[in-house]
């Protein structure tokens, strides 16, 4: 199966663009009336077939449509400092669509060493993700948020941040035991600083503990991640 991620279709059929229709006719070899798969990101699968086979402008005729396909059985919203190697955070941000997250914010902090993000190139790194894993649901990526300002937002869930300071903290498998819909925050390398701890409880964060091993920035998001659906899977 071959998905193809086409955000603006809308009507029983359809011309993949210049960049898809190469992909498609040239590189995957399909031809006149071999199925093609189609989604626009919001969670709807398209089957199609192929009408027209031209490597510039492939198009196509929806033979089937199937809303909600594959969808997680939660809702998270992950906000994470990029790291100061790019690499690390498009791994992240690969890898974290890959296992299912539904809005992923970078957000800046004090001990934050990376203060800039190529957002363009960041979204087509998701949407990449989002076709590779067949996943019909393209997450939501936001801009770089400075964290107190993000830290005050309403959020109707569980509210959690991951750090390593000393206090008292739960297990985020604990915390989320239950919850089918949480923000979870990580801080950068170099960790959140006290305010910002402070900031996080006072606005109705829960202070929680990935376990005793100091984790990397993207190894910390990857983990929360997968409690998350760990945790649905269990209940």
């Amino acid at each position: 199966m071959h998905l193809f991620y086409t955000p603006d279709i809308s009507e029983n059929f359809y011309q993949l663009n210049e960049e898809e229709s190469k992909h498609c006719i040239r590189v995957l070899r399909l031809t006149l009336g071999d199925e093609v798969h189609l989604t626009d990101g919001h969670g709807t699968l398209y089957t199609t077939r192929i009408t027209d086979a031209n490597p510039k402008a492939c198009r196509v005729e929806v033979t089937h449509r199937e809303e909600d396909f594959g969808r997680h059985p939660y809702f998270l919203h992950l906000a994470v400092a990029p790291t100061k190697n790019m690499e690390r955070y498009e791994w992240l941000l690969e890898k974290i669509t890959e296992i299912g997250v539904d809005i992923i914010t970078p957000v800046l902090c004090e001990h934050s060493e990376r203060r800039l993000l190529k957002h363009e190139r960041a979204e087509k790194i998701v949407v990449s993700a989002m076709k590779q894993s067949l996943k019909t649901r393209l997450p939501e990526l936001q801009k770089l948020t400075d964290i107190k300002q993000f830290i005050a937002q309403p959020f109707d869930g569980e509210k959690l941040i991951c750090h390593c300071a000393k206090g008292e903290r739960l297990l985020l498998l604990q915390a989320l035991k239950g919850c089918s819909k949480a923000l979870i925050l990580i801080g950068p390398e170099g960790d959140f600083s006290t305010e910002e701890i402070r900031l996080a409880l006072q606005y109705g964060f829960k202070a929680v503990s990935l376990g005793d091993t100091r984790l990397r920035v993207e190894t910390a998001a990857l983990v929360a991640c997968i409690n998350m659906q760990l945790v649905q899977q269990l209940c």
